[in-house]
């Protein structure tokens, strides 16, 4: 442990999360990870600008942007892989350091299995890396591995299972040794129906056990479900941040019409709306500050029945559209590859 010139101190980067006072330990800081100012560049390429966000302790924070965007970046910075041109990651309120960095619990998105290598001693032998005994190593990947359905599977080679169940293993190795954070990128990419919910229920008790926990995914359906906030990147900047249900507040008011006789373009000229989607006689429609729900109606009426009509909000799917849309660029442009962003 280090002191100041105050006496003042940290305990090994919070992961006791105890500050020394004159000699006295209290503790201190609610568990949060903090991404503060960070920027990255490679060459003229800016990768990430100022990234500022937190994810707080016992929340499911879902990070999300087109590829390119930065998401992997900050990841890697977060975990120490990368090395920041600027700014500075928090957890507890302190820097992160090496030890505290053994504690995060990481998934990437490209696997980081041996293939060769058996489940079981992989696990045993990640777990001890992180600082566990070999008992407790052992303890906890017979827990973790019968917990994600991959019990049986503990003598086989990574090489030999289906890519679902080395999604499973790779999980369970970011879980084996207990992390303080739990950071997850594209963890459920590929996965059956059965394994997203058995991997949605351990995100759930994670963050019921107070860990924070985030992770990026371009199922933004999946995030809209088990999120408590969500930010949105774009060309390595966090452009919307907040509960689903603040974003899509933040959002367009939407009006659904089924209008079997209307021609294209019957919305085209009602002032203040804006044609977001149309698929056969269905219509979305996005409506500004002002604009007049019943100008729609009417418009509607005037070409024939009207099947439907109701008022909604934007979806995360469309909220994440919007913002790309809004920047000219496409979902799938990034200004680099993901892989090294």
């Amino acid at each position: 442990m280090k002191t100041t010139a105050n006496s003042i101190w940290v305990a090994e980067a919070g992961v006791d999360r105890y500050l020394e006072r004159r000699g006295k330990l209290v503790q201190v800081g609610d568990g949060r990870l903090e991404i503060d100012g960070v920027s990255k560049r490679y060459g003229d390429v800016v990768a990430l600008e100022s990234m500022t966000f937190e994810v707080r302790a016992g929340e499911l924070f879902g990070f999300v942007g087109s590829n390119g965007a930065g998401k992997t970046t900050t990841m890697r910075i977060a975990l120490g892989v990368l090395a920041a041109d600027s700014g500075v990651v928090r957890y507890d309120g302190v820097p992160l350091t090496l030890r505290t960095r053994r504690r995060i619990g990481y998934m990437p998105e490209e696997r980081g299995l041996y293939p060769r290598m058996r489940v079981g001693e992989q696990l045993v032998y990640l777990a001890q890396l992180h600082g566990m005994g070999l008992p407790a190593a052992r303890r906890a990947v017979a827990r973790w591995t019968e917990r994600l359905g991959v019990s049986s599977r503990l003598d086989d080679e990574v090489q030999k299972l289906s890519l679902g169940n080395q999604q499973r293993v790779q999980l369970a190795a970011a879980l084996v040794h207990d992390p303080v954070v739990l950071i997850l990128d594209e963890s459920f990419s590929g996965l059956d129906p059965v394994a997203v919910d058995v991997m949605s229920e351990v995100l759930r008790e994670r963050r019921a056990a107070g860990v924070p926990v985030m992770f990026s995914s371009h199922q933004l359906d999946l995030v809209e479900r088990l999120c408590d906030r969500v930010g949105i990147v774009r060309a390595g900047r966090m452009v919307a941040c907040g509960s689903v249900d603040e974003l899509r507040a933040g959002g367009d008011l939407q009006v659904v019409v089924d209008a079997p006789a209307a021609p294209p373009g019957w919305a085209d000229g009602i002032p203040g709306v804006v044609v977001r989607h149309r698929d056969g006689p269905r219509t979305v429609l996005g409506l500004t500050a002002g604009a007049d729900d019943q100008a729609v109606l009417r418009a509607a009426l005037a070409t024939g029945p009207v099947r439907e009509f109701r008022r909604r909000r934007p979806s995360l799917t469309e909220l994440f559209r919007n913002v790309v849309v809004q920047a000219g660029q496409q979902p799938g442009s990034g200004a680099f590859p993901e892989n090294a962003a």
